[in-house]
């Protein structure tokens, strides 16, 4: 007899099948779009959490995290489960380019045990601390303008939170809650925590947040009020002079495994060479908190403040007016031009002018500038008033409960999250209609979207003399095919197109 020994496998065998092993679907979203897989990721120790997995956005083709919190306690769920519901909501309606998106919660009911699930933003390339690590092992300091442009895109974060009615303080400020992409993008997490634990003070998580704060290697981030009364913005700006120092820094020297201490802080501070970026950063770190700047004020501060260029400014006007242009206008539109036509001169009595020719500028740089733009990485926040932007009102769940044999929990009614980026749309009047009447003709609507994560969405209908633009839009909202913010914004595009469509037909009428 032979006996065969199975192979060993090889290194990247094994890689492969741990790779597999890491994949696999644990569980599904009761609407199927979301599976949680085996992997953990770590996204900055957010308190009350807790796990959080590498998850599949199956529509969009992303990866997302999949968080949970448990509650063993049901009865105390059970009573503040519609404040959990509108606190969720609430945040799902949290705009901004610098903060983590939160995607979806769903709640899960068992016998034992009580389940909030919630999908947010996957940050791949791992936390602003993770990042100083990194560099302070290839550099001795950090470049000034990279933190200028980190500390303008955690303020912009920052003051949209405090200007919402009422104020969302973010209450877990550190450098391990920033989060940096490769294309230098800062974005801040776990903005849910103060709301999480002002909403249920008495649930388990409470005492995890409090565990967390009395991490050692955290706790030089939070203000010496924290905790003692009515936290308001002022604890989020210690905790971002903390960061800014840091960022300054590298990293504020800790005794071994104990809390950095406030000599070492001071230290830290007068280490900066530069007296204007000192005193910023002393500013968040005073100990009156009524004595520390707004997140709009530090805006203004002369580290910071610089008068935007006109060609930030046209940027940011071709961004925001985006919907209203062909897809790849830009490429097109540079293509057209000729490489020694002049596009500005400055003249000069007593000696040469400049000139700046379309040749000097970059398809391919001119392309990149407008990604970041979009991308938030240079934000128009000095621009920006103290005007309090009202939180959007908890969107009310529809009486019909979608019927599901996954669980017996059904998820909130489905919105649209994305931006509609760019629109067009094609209009045919439809043959019964009449010459004579053009007002009255139904006519049939092809509306092409674009939305922001660069899906293509097309949606066709036929528009009867009833229907206003306006209906159609909230129609759109209704099922989910757009924004709710964009409703006003496509309102307008199809007046004005309809509008245009019944000229062009009395025009095409009266020549016959």
């Amino acid at each position: 007899m032979t006996m065969s020994v199975p192979e060993r496998k090889s290194g990247s065998e094994g890689k492969e099948e741990e790779s597999e092993d890491e994949s696999e679907i644990l569980e599904e979203s009761p609407c199927g779009r979301w599976q949680k897989r085996k992997e953990q990721v770590s996204q900055g120790n957010v308190p009350g959490v807790e796990s959080a997995s590498l998850a599949m956005d199956t529509e969009e083709g992303v990866e997302v995290v999949w968080n949970e919190v448990l509650f063993s306690d049901k009865k105390v769920f059970k009573a503040q489960e519609e404040k959990i519901k509108e606190m969720f909501e609430n945040l799902m309606q949290v705009e901004h380019p610098n903060i983590v998106k939160f995607h979806k919660y769903w709640l899960d009911m068992k016998e034992t045990q009580a389940r909030v699930i919630f999908i947010t933003e996957y940050m791949s390339s791992g936390s602003l601390k993770q990042f100083l690590k990194k560099t302070k092992k290839n550099h001795k300091s950090m470049n000034v303008k990279a933190w200028k442009r980190w500390c303008t895109q955690i303020l912009s974060a920052l003051n949209y939170l405090h200007s919402c009615d009422p104020p969302i303080i973010h209450g877990n400020l550190t450098c391990d809650t920033i989060f940096i992409q490769h294309n230098g993008l800062i974005k801040i997490g776990s903005v849910w925590h103060r709301l999480f634990v002002n909403v249920f003070p008495d649930a388990s998580v409470h005492s995890k947040g409090r565990q967390h704060r009395d991490e050692q290697r955290n706790l030089h981030f939070f203000a010496p009020e924290y905790g003692a009364g009515e936290d308001d913005y002022s604890i989020d700006i210690f905790s971002f002079g903390i960061c800014a120092l840091e960022m300054a820094v590298l990293e504020i020297q800790a005794n071994g495994d104990a809390a950095v201490s406030k000599e070492a802080i001071v230290n830290a501070g007068q280490s900066l060479e530069d007296p204007p970026m000192r005193e910023f950063t002393q500013s968040c770190l005073r100990h009156d908190a009524k004595l520390r700047p707004t997140a709009h004020d530090l805006l203004f501060h002369r580290v910071l403040f610089e008068v935007h260029s006109l060609k930030l400014l046209a940027a940011h006007c071709l961004i925001n007016n985006q919907y209203l242009l062909p897809e790849n206008c830009v490429e097109e539109k540079t293509k057209s031009f000729d490489p020694n036509a002049v596009m500005a001169e400055i003249r000069h009595d007593d000696r040469p002018g400049v000139q700046l020719k379309y040749s000097h500028v970059s398809p391919l740089e001119l392309d990149k500038f407008l990604e970041d733009v979009k991308n938030g990485i240079y934000p128009l926040m000095n621009f920006a008033t103290s005007r309090p932007h009202p939180v959007p009102r908890a969107l009310s769940l529809s009486q019909e409960q979608v019927e599901t044999v996954k669980t017996p929990t059904p998820e909130p009614q489905e919105t649209e999250t994305r931006k509609v980026i760019q629109m067009h749309c094609n209009l045919e009047s439809n043959e019964e209609g009449t010459k004579t009447h053009v007002s009255h003709t139904v006519l049939q609507l092809s509306l092409f979207l674009k939305m922001d994560d660069k899906l293509h969405r097309q949606l066709s209908c036929d528009i009867f003399p009833t229907d206003t633009p306006k209906d159609l839009a909230s129609e759109l909202v209704h099922y989910a095919f757009i924004n709710e913010e964009d409703s006003e914004k496509v309102a307008t595009f199809l007046e004005d197109s309809i509008s245009r469509h019944r000229v062009r037909a009395l025009a095409a009428g009266s020549n016959q």
